[in-house]
């Protein structure tokens, strides 16, 4: 999962493209990077590895200058985490320099990296992204416009993208719609972005939400809507609402908040603990599922566990040994709201179990009598393959152990899942969701190989 923002016709773009990445941290840890583009079409680049606090200071902004600009926030689902792999991807093409910053995951970029390697392409990167720049630089095609279209028609899988050839900006979303883009107005320019949440921050309004399949060009601060890609069945990623944008945002026509209140409602109504004293969530993600879970079930909501903010995101952190590190110094629980106490511990979602395991000893040993999970999402049983870094299907616990094995290894007195219709009628109708994680009903052609191994040789590269 990535963040990518985009400003067109502004002044100090990439200082609005600093701020906006800000607001997506959470969507990617390991690299952020700008690309500026001034009035007589320069593009000057900035990447590190790291947090975008760690990477932006004022003197790189300052040798940014323009009112274009492309950033990005990288966690690895292809490609080792190292800064090759840092985006905005960045090429002199024959219409001009080419920026790309890009959100998914293409399933048939193998293939098309074999097709390419052969014919003398030279990749400077393991990321799957590089393969768009190359497809849309190779084109035959006649002007920036046709030349991407004709990159996009190649590849299949997950693509939230904003590209810049010259000073045009352009913003696709793929056809089946996996990932949020954003179109917002701040001033007479145009912001896009992964989330409602960044345009909040930097004063933008709403336009719209790209659809699935729509190709859209901005120019000075106009946006121009191009011929539509071609149509696929919409598999909007639930997960997004379950677990990934943040909850002041609002994603495919959703406010996550009230999709993740929705959430928790279904869960007490399914999974009720009419025993316990006291509901808590396991913060952040998790607050409103719990606040849900407690309006429904009329159990008390309190403050059980208490996060470190300045610790990142275990889930999306690359390699399995910080991901444990990390979780001792993530929480304390408080022995007050505990104590002698049967708790509910409300959570979005289990993928290797390691986490929920620490957390239910920290319960216990605050004083729990019982602790009772739930769990916003029904169990994962298999890799994403579309942009989320869940892991192979040998590391899944859902995929791998009962309900009875998982409650034991877990350690509490009883689990819950959400099931898989009570997670959709939740996340809402008004669109189709893709949930292969949960089901195993992938909606694009995938060798049988990538879904049994998923993301594993990325997570051989960083020793995860």
């Amino acid at each position: 999962m990535c963040g990518i923002f985009g400003v067109s016709a502004l002044p100090d773009a990439a200082r609005l493209t600093y701020l906006g990445l800000y607001a997506l941290q959470h969507r990617g840890q390991e690299s952020a990077g700008i690309i500026a583009i001034d009035r007589d079409g320069n593009a000057r680049m900035h990447r590190g590895m790291g947090l975008v606090s760690e990477n932006f200071d004022e003197p790189a902004l300052a040798g940014l200058p323009g009112d274009v600009a492309v950033g990005h926030t990288r966690y690895s689902t292809t490609g080792s985490s190292v800064l090759a792999n840092a985006q905005p991807c960045y090429a002199n093409t024959r219409c001009g320099p080419l920026t790309l910053a890009h959100n998914g995951n293409l399933t048939n970029a193998d293939e098309i990296k074999e097709r390419l390697v052969e014919q003398g392409a030279i990749f400077q990167s393991s990321s799957d992204s590089e393969v768009l720049v190359h497809l849309i630089a190779r084109s035959h095609a006649e002007g920036a416009e046709a030349q991407i279209r004709d990159a996009l028609e190649q590849v299949d899988g997950a693509y939230s993208l904003v590209i810049t050839v010259g000073r045009e900006m352009y913003a696709a979303v793929d056809s089946r719609g996996f990932r949020p883009l954003i179109l917002g107005r701040l001033g007479h320019g145009i912001v896009v972005s992964s989330e409602t949440c960044a345009l909040d921050l930097v004063g933008a309004s709403v336009v719209r939400e790209l659809k699935p399949g729509d190709f859209v060009r901005i120019v000075d601060g106009n946006v121009q809507e191009l011929p539509r890609l071609r149509p696929r069945p919409v598999h909007r990623c639930v997960f997004e609402l379950v677990y990934f944008a943040r909850p002041d945002s609002t994603i495919f026509g959703r406010s996550v908040d009230a999709a993740r209140r929705e959430l928790g409602r279904a869960l007490a109504r399914e999974h009720p603990a009419p025993a316990a004293e006291v509901v808590f969530s396991v913060p952040d993600s998790s607050n409103a599922m719990a606040l849900g879970f407690a309006e429904e079930s009329g159990i008390k909501l309190e403050h059980g566990l208490i996060r470190n903010h300045y610790v990142g995101r275990t889930f999306i952190n690359p390699t399995q040994a910080l991901r444990v590190a990390k979780v001792r110094i993530k929480f304390n629980a408080v022995r007050e709201v505990i104590e002698g106490k049967s708790v509910v511990v409300v959570d979005d979602s289990l993928v290797r179990g390691n986490t929920s395991k620490g957390l239910v000893q920290l319960i216990r040993g605050a004083g729990a009598r019982e602790v009772h999970l739930r769990l916003g999402s029904p169990p994962i049983t298999g890799p994403c393959l579309y942009g989320i870094d869940t892991p192979t299907r040998d590391e899944l616990i859902a995929a791998t152990h009962s309900h009875e094995e998982i409650r034991e290894f877990l350690g509490v007195d009883t689990l819950g899942y959400l099931s898989l219709d009570g997670m959709l009628r939740a996340a809402g109708p008004q669109t189709s969701y893709c949930h292969a994680c949960f089901s195993g009903d992938y909606p694009t052609p995938v060798p049988d190989e990538l879904v049994q191994l998923g993301h594993a040789a990325a997570a051989a590269a960083v020793g995860a």
